[in-house]
């Protein structure tokens, strides 16, 4: 999963997110998938409390 970044600077976002498929995964899914659930449940409770 870990492999040398071959761009000059490992620093760069896109360079780490180069490294594999399952890095790009797992930051998709920290950053989009899991806080729908969030927004979700919490549009869920509020349209509850409206009716």
């Amino acid at each position: 999963m870990w492999e040398t970044c071959a761009d000059i600077s490992c620093n760069n976002l896109f360079a780490w997110l180069n490294q594999g498929p399952l890095t790009l995964t797992l930051f998709l899914h920290t950053v989009v998938v899991i806080p729908m659930f969030f927004i979700y449940f919490q549009e869920k409770k509020r349209l509850q409390e409206e009716n």
